[in-house]
Parts: structure tokens; sequence; C-alpha cells
């Protein structure tokens, strides 16, 4: 297994795009009720290779040899009042390879990531139905601080908007 930054972002959108279409028709908690179209999920690693060049956010791409099997990002807040703070937005894994660690993997990266950016605190949003994710992000330190009940909405399906973050001032954090 490799992690890796993406050096460009070019080789990575059909696969990214595959592992999230395969998600979401699944129900996956990702924030699409639909599968995103190929050109926004070529825009979005587009941006979020700029906004990392510029120290605004980390993508990390796992790789078992040329096969990518899952992918995160964090970006941080654009309001001056929030700069220091960023928010981990995505972590997605593919279903072949689901529980083999790589979201602990991804996610223990992009956290290593933000304390090399100076990030204060890194926040996170989980469906409330999402147990598994909760569970990881609550292992590696992540806290709840508020939860929307019945926010979430797919079709009638009604879903708790949980809220999480971890502090990285506190060392050892």
């Amino acid at each position: 297994m490799v992690l890796r930054a993406p050096d460009s972002v070019e080789h990575a959108v059909e696969p990214v795009h595959t592992i999230l279409a395969e998600l979401v028709l699944g129900g996956a908690a990702l924030g699409w009720v639909t599968p995103p179209p190929r050109a926004e999920v070529a825009a979005l690693l587009t941006d979020l290779a700029e906004a990392q060049r510029a120290g605004n956010a980390s993508v990390r791409f796992a790789y078992a040899g040329e096969d990518l099997l899952g992918f995160g990002y964090w970006r941080r807040y654009t309001r001056p009042t929030h700069r220091p703070n960023a928010d981990l937005e995505k972590l997605a894994v593919a279903r072949s390879a689901h529980g083999r660690g790589i979201g602990r993997l991804l996610t223990a990266a992009l956290i290593e990531d933000a304390r090399a950016e100076a990030i204060e605190i890194l926040t996170l949003d989980a469906r409330g139905d999402n147990a598994n994710a909760l569970h990881l992000y609550r292992s590696l330190g992540f806290v709840e601080y508020g939860r929307l009940h019945d926010f979430v909405a797919i079709g009638s399906a009604r879903y708790d908007k949980v809220f999480c973050s971890l502090d990285l001032r506190t060392p050892g954090a």
C-alpha cells in the first residue's frame, strides 16, 4: 500500500470517478444522491491540487500497485477568522478494499498533513448511520461536538448529521 499526494490529478480522475460512482450507487454517505459526473470529479481534483500547492488543502491517494483504492482530502476554511482550521471533506475507499485499513491510513496521513500546515482544528461531519466512519474518526481522536437530527435527506429517509473535531494544538493529539 502506497499513499501519495498528487503530483498531477489527471491520472486520478477516472479511478476516483469510478470509486465515487460505485459507492454512491451503493448508498454511501458521501454527499451525493446520484454519482457525480466525471467533469465534476475532474474539476474537484483540479481545484484541490491548486489549493494544495497554496497550502490550503491536502489530498491523499492510496494505491496498491497502479490500482487506486481510496482517496481523501481536507481544505482550509476560507473565512478569514476560520483560516487556522480545516475541514476533512471526503474520505472514500473502493468497496472492494473495505476492511483493509485504508481509511485509517488515509485519515492518519491527512491528520499529519494538517499538522505540517499548522492547522489548529480539523473538523469533519458524517452521516449519523455511518457507524464505521464514526468509529474510525473517534479512534483517531476526533470528538463529537454537535449533531443535527434528521438533517440529511435522501428521498423520504432522514439521517443525523454528526459534527466532529480534532484539536491539533494539543501535543500528541
